[in-house]
């Protein structure tokens, strides 16, 4: 049996690999490959002995059979003691020291538009996977690299001779998540072709990675940290600052960029505590930031604000000097972001990234004890299709405006919610009580004056009378929500003998 030190070579991606092998072959190393990796490499001046030529059996299959035999994984697998060197000279094969192997493109191919079913199953890899279990199980004598980021790094270190049992352990652990998001990947597409188009599948493959660090989680005895799917961006990106995103910073970001992007014109949402103290459209961003700000300017003191279009240098000047935590919208031009860097150290300043489709994301994931509480996301937002008028008096054109935009404003609010508005913008928020009319009378405290004449959105139906009750005596004309309490008549005929209009959508937001 050859006591020659050998590396195989199995790659789809080889971006990275020359520099790689040369050093191998530079420390006496035998290559071993297949395919287009074998031409690429020759192809470098290198000298490689194809797996055909050890195995005495070719590629067969149009190149599904390549690996997939003793005299690879043997060498692979064997344990560096008397029992399995001796068993391996018995059958002529020799060890395998490094195995070099990434995997073809599976989650990049099911991401084209029009790919075909037959194509997406040629692109599930069988033997490069087998390659990277084997050589990670085998971490005790066998050194696997599965990502291109190592290669270098791993040269050096047999250069130097310090690649020790603990860096072999790291690589292996590696290797194995990568095939396992990789199967996570199969599994969860599979699911889709072959049990139906379910919203809510049977079931959830969660492959995910950690990428950032945080100082602490909600609070700080809580450890926290950030993760994104593997194989996905994540939704944000920081620009500027001083200091690094909290653990309430990315809740409040989350639930702050997803109020603009519900809209088409200039949208300002300020949220705290995950939730919205002031939300309006306008004319402009400036304007909407005016009108949102003025809904409750003293919860706006350390707030996340988002906007649904570019940020400039004249809409930093209108924040002027109130003290926000984020600022997160989906461009900002160049002399924002010099004034910003200026007169916003400490604001953490976000791009966000957020697509439309949200594939990877479409489910609300919670955990719950010994497993996970799974949901579709409430994405739905004014069918006026289904919108029922059921009082006698008529909402204007002005007022149907002003009660779409309270649907969605308190869609986002937690339950219980009340929102007042005028025109398209918040003047109240009563958000997270206990029960209806103390958010009533919340919201109406908060709007002062402003709730004359304005409109009011329920995220739930009125179980009693008395919540539209409190919302006309604070001037309140016109409301909608979901409908559908025992009491739907009661609460109509209270309506109608205040002069409101009232009308219900059919759709519940509860949101806790």
């Amino acid at each position: 049996m050859s006591q020659q030190k050998r590396a195989i070579i199995s790659v789809y991606e080889k971006k990275g690999l020359a520099p790689l092998a040369k050093g191998l072959v530079d420390l006496g190393y035998e290559l071993l490959s297949t395919g287009g990796t074998y031409t690429e490499l020759t192809k470098e001046g290198l000298k490689v002995t194809k797996i055909s030529d050890i195995t005495n059996f070719p590629e067969i299959l149009g190149g599904r059979v390549k690996t997939l035999h003793p005299a690879v994984h043997g060498g692979i697998l064997a344990r560096r003691n008397e029992e399995h060197l001796k068993e391996l000279q018995a059958h002529n094969i020799s060890p395998i020291d490094i195995v070099v192997c990434n995997l073809y493109p599976f989650n990049e191919t099911i991401k084209k538009q029009g790919i075909s079913e037959a194509d997406a199953i040629e692109q599930i890899d069988i033997g490069g996977v087998a390659l990277l279990r084997a050589s990670a199980k085998n971490f005790e004598s066998v050194t696997v690299l599965s990502d291109e980021k190592d290669y270098i790094p791993v040269l050096d270190l047999l250069k130097s001779g310090k690649l020790d049992l603990s860096q072999r352990k790291r690589l292996a652990l590696k290797a194995f998540r990568l095939t396992a998001s990789y199967d996570a990947a199969i599994a969860t597409w599979l699911g889709t072709v072959f049990e139906g188009t379910d919203q809510l599948p049977n079931a959830i493959h969660i492959s995910a990675e950690r990428i950032l660090n945080l100082r602490y989680g909600e609070n700080p005895h809580q450890k926290g940290a950030l993760y994104r799917f593997v194989g996905t961006e994540y939704g944000f990106e920081q620009i500027h600052a001083e200091k690094e995103l909290s653990y309430n910073n990315i809740q409040d970001l989350e639930s702050a960029a997803a109020i603009p992007a519900e809209f088409s014109t200039p949208c300002v949402a300020i949220i705290k505590h995950n939730t919205p103290c002031g939300l309006a459209t306008g004319s402009s961003l400036v304007e909407a930031f005016n009108a949102a700000l003025a809904c409750d300017p003293i919860s706006a003191f350390g707030s996340i604000i988002a906007t649904n279009e570019e940020i400039t240098s004249e809409f930093v000047n209108a924040v002027g000097k109130l003290f926000l935590e984020v600022l997160v919208g989906p461009s900002y031009s160049a002399d924002a972001l010099d004034l910003l860097k200026k007169k916003k150290k400490s604001c953490r300043v976000m791009l966000s990234k957020l697509r439309p489709e949200r594939e990877e994301t479409s489910l609300v994931i919670h955990s719950v004890q010994g497993g996970l509480l799974v949901q579709t996301r409430d994405d739905t937002g004014v069918d006026f299709q289904k919108w029922k008028v059921v009082t006698d008096k008529q909402p204007t054109e002005e007022q149907m405006k002003s009660l779409a935009f309270a649907w969605i404003a308190v869609k986002h609010c937690k339950s219980n919610a009340i929102v007042y508005v005028q025109q398209t913008a918040t003047v109240g928020i009563g958000s997270g009580f206990t029960n209806r009319v103390d958010a009533v009378r919340f919201a109406s405290h908060q709007a002062g004056d402003k709730a004359k004449g304005a409109v009011m959105a329920s995220d739930a139906f009125f179980p009693f009378p008395d919540a539209v009750e409190e919302a006309a005596k604070a001037g309140v004309v016109a409301v909608v929500h979901p409908g559908g309490s025992v009491k739907d008549n009661e609460v109509i005929k209270v309506a109608n003998d205040l002069g409101l209009v009232l009308i219900t959508t059919g759709e519940r937001h509860f949101k806790h």
